[in-house]
């Protein structure tokens, strides 16, 4: 095992790989999509060439063939449908379609009862997310379980897998936040109860000199005791201690509390801190509460669903048992919120619809050795590029945070860090679409310069020797944006024949998705999912040694972000701070508002974040995550077009060979005879040259879609989605690119042999940045609200 005092860099310097790896695959093989393609139906099809009368004795008995390996598809379908794992799975994606689609798929027979329209969209319906559990590289529960990796730069191989013992290591089932927020809301319903919760300013309002200021509105004077009665308000006193403390009657204290939330400077609500285990953040704010009978009431009705929660988890991939557990949590759940258990799919849900979630971890473990590393080079390359691109975006979006701060502060008067926000809206300036838009497009044009594509090629080498003159031209500097810049996530896969060409390192690479300014090792779903925590805490203490100053956050963004996505790599000394969103603990230490917080001139031209102790941190670490949001995958080397090539440098492919082709165009989407649709399929498929096994992109799906061209069902399921998107815009294109690896080329096994596809998610750590992890000075702040 490599000594952790001896970095992994990356060949070329100035980048140091995490030891730590994720390594990410499905829960289902790989060879379970391959069976859904009939052996020799498609050179079959191919026989019947462009422009051929699809008629005659030939064509009749190639149908006759294709309508018996239908049936053979259909019945390799209900095996699949069959499988108590893929009913678990279903059970946590989508419960409903067991009963409206799997029950009725299995009772039906195939070759004996009518292929009709409803048998045909349930076998679409089974191979769509069968796709999904074999070959898409999600990471969510036991059909998506996290697997973990180590560097070990002492042994020559490239990837070596120990596939441990079973499939699972561990899993969990979590509640997700908003269930448990729509429980604190009803508790909050009982005036006994509210009475112990303790109320808290509100961010925006700053007290300074006998006044509250809220930023847009004058300052308003306030008398001794509100003044007093708003200094405790800090989220950990309930009024009655506010009372004892000031000497005051109870009622008075809670008279003057209505009051400030009357004015908005005070919340008083029962609000449940972000966190990967809501459920017991809110049982630790009940069990704070001093009357007995009051707490049991609260406490009750939280362990109707943890009682759910636990049966759910005991259930395991019983799917039956599992429906009926996740059916009666929601029962349950409905009945004391008189709310919805299921959150409808819509632009503005975030993930985890659902009350609770599964995540898991995969038994089998990979070490990777220098055989591997002496062939990430290239990755070097594009992490210069990517870190040069945030550096851009970053100096845009200070040059115009400095232009409202210098306004704001045009009359002499402070700025608090609550106003500049709120100035800067929609955050973290309204002009940053623009600005990252600008920086991709001059990323293209640089790299357009450098890799020097000849038209009309598919596939283009170059050397990372050839390439590195032009890279440190164009790209080459030291990283200067916020700290979360500092980090870079690429996903790698790994091509190899057989183990011993892993054992040699004779292995071709792909570099995945780019997550630029961002550790995703640090969500929660892939924290609490490693063995050790504290070695993914050490590793960022590694990175930054001093402590950090981190946003607090919202609980949730649309279709991004959720309970299992929360950072969660935060430690005791780092600094936390509220401007909008108040989603922490406030029992937690070095927790401030954002209206003690001052922005400042450090003296060099960059604003700074002032904290109350007086330490100092770069404004942009407030924005941190805002900022993440827009440039987390915008990065890319490919230049814009109908088609790409694929572009390999030494052993790494850069980027899959891609096309953007016209909706319109696609022929055979509105053919009805499946036979006909089949054919015409692979006509369109040999016009464009697309290779056999492709992902698809389309504007009207969740998510991308893998497409085997000798699969009729698949071929169905690409019309289907055609002809959807056709029927919204019919100018629009698919996006479709080449998969690889294949899912003849899977290496990583389980322990009963099956490959699985996989890829091996690295975290990068910019190694040019100096001062990182916040800069400490003394400094007396203005007058604040003590807590």
């Amino acid at each position: 095992m490599s000594d952790e005092h001896a970095p992994v860099l990356l060949p070329g310097g100035g980048w140091r790989l995490w030891e730590q790896f994720a390594l990410r695959g499905p829960g289902f093989p790989a060879d379970g999509v391959l069976r859904l393609a009939p052996p020799g139906l498609a050179e079959a099809a191919d026989k019947f060439g462009p422009g051929t009368d699809l008629s005659g004795p030939e064509w009749r008995a190639f149908t006759a063939e294709l309508s018996e390996a239908a049936v053979r598809t259909a019945r390799r379908l209900q095996e699949v449908a069959g499988q108590p794992r893929f009913q678990a799975a279903l059970a946590w994606q989508n419960p409903a379609v067991l009963r409206t689609g799997i029950a009725p798929f299995l009772r039906w027979t195939p070759g004996v009862d009518s292929r009709s329209s409803m048998p045909r969209q349930r076998e679409e319906l089974v191979a769509h997310y069968w796709q999904r559990f074999c070959v898409k590289n999600d990471t969510i529960g036991f059909f998506g379980p996290v697997g973990w990796g180590r560097w070990d730069t002492s042994a020559p191989d490239a990837v070596t897998v120990d596939p441990g013992h079973g499939f699972l290591a561990a899993q969990e089932v979590y509640f997700s936040g908003w269930a448990i927020d729509a429980l604190a809301k009803v508790l909050a319903e009982d005036r006994d109860l509210m009475r112990w919760i303790p109320p808290r300013r509100v961010s925006l309002a700053r007290c300074a000199d006998g006044t509250v200021r809220v930023p847009g509105r004058p300052a308003q004077p306030v008398g001794a005791r509100q003044m007093a009665v708003l200094q405790r308000c800090d989220g950990t006193r309930h009024t009655g201690v506010i009372a004892a403390e000031l000497g005051l009657d109870a009622a008075e204290v809670a008279e003057i509390v209505t009051e400030l939330v009357r004015r908005r400077w005070v919340h008083w609500r029962l609000e449940v801190p972000a966190a990967t285990h809501p459920d017991r953040a809110l049982r630790r704010i009940l069990e704070r509460v001093p009357d007995e009978a009051v707490r049991q009431r609260a406490l009750a009705k939280l362990a109707v669903l943890e009682r759910g929660r636990d049966a759910v988890r005991a259930a395991g991939s019983d799917a039956t048992a599992l429906t009926a557990a996740i059916t009666a949590l929601e029962t349950d759940f409905a009945a004391l919120t008189d709310s919805e258990a299921q959150r409808a799919k819509g632009e503005r849900t975030a993930p985890c619809r659902g009350l609770v979630y599964c995540d898991a971890r995969r038994s089998a473990t990979a070490t990777a050795g220098a055989g591997l590393l002496a062939h990430l080079e290239p990755l070097q390359l594009c992490l210069t590029a990517a870190r040069w691109m945030t550096n851009r975006f970053a100096g845009a979006v200070r040059a115009r945070l400095r232009t409202v701060y210098d306004r704001l502060h045009a009359d002499g008067e402070p700025v608090d860090l609550c106003t500049l926000w709120l100035n800067t809206l929609p955050s973290p300036h309204p002009e940053a679409g623009d600005l990252i838009d600008a920086v991709q497009a001059e990323l293209r044009t640089k790299w357009a310069r450098i890799l020097d594509l000849p038209p009309g090629a598919r596939r283009v080498r170059r050397t990372s020797a050839e390439l590195a003159e032009a890279v440190r031209r164009e790209f080459d500097e030291p990283g200067d944006g916020w700290s979360l810049a500092r980090y870079f996530s690429p996903d790698v896969l790994v091509v190899a024949e057989d183990e011993a060409a892993l054992a040699r390192a004779d292995v071709e690479l792909v570099l995945g998705e780019m997550h630029c300014a961002l550790n995703t090792m640090g969500a929660s779903l892939f924290v609490y999912q490693h063995p050790d925590r504290g070695r993914l805490i050490a590793e960022t203490t590694r990175d930054f040694p001093a402590p950090r100053l981190l946003p607090m956050l919202p609980k949730e963004l649309p279709l991004k972000w959720s309970t299992r996505s929360r950072p969660s790599l935060d430690r005791p000394e780092d600094h936390y701070v509220a401007v909008v969103d108040q989603t922490g603990d406030p029992h937690r230490p070095r927790t401030v508002l954002g209206s003690d917080v001052r922005v400042t001139d450090r003296g060099d031209g960059r604003l700074v974040a002032v904290l109350p102790d007086g330490t100092t941190h770069d404004l942009l670490d407030v924005y941190a995550n805002a900022l993440t949001q827009r440039v987390m995958d915008r990065f890319t080397l490919r230049p814009e077009g109908d088609h790409t090539p694929r572009i390999t440098v030494d052993r790494m492919v850069v980027a899959r060979e891609t096309w953007q082709l016209p909706v319109a165009e696609v022929d055979f989407a509105d053919e009805k005879d499946e036979a006909a649709r089949f054919v015409r399929a692979r006509h369109w498929r040999q016009r464009h040259e697309l290779p056999r096994f492709v992902f698809v992109v389309s504007p009207t799906e969740p998510r991308p879609f893998y497409v085997d061209f000798d699969s009729p069902v698949y071929v169905t399921i690409l019309a289907k989605a055609a002809r959807r998107l056709a029927r919204k815009d019919a100018g629009a294109r698919l996006k479709v690119s080449e998969m690889l690896p294949t899912p003849e080329q899977a290496w990583l096994t389980d322990d009963e042999g099956h490959r699985h596809t996989s890829e091996l998610r690295f975290v990068a750590v910019d190694q040019t940045v100096t001062g990182a992890g916040g800069q400490s000075a003394t400094g007396a702040g203005e007058s604040r609200c003590a807590r």
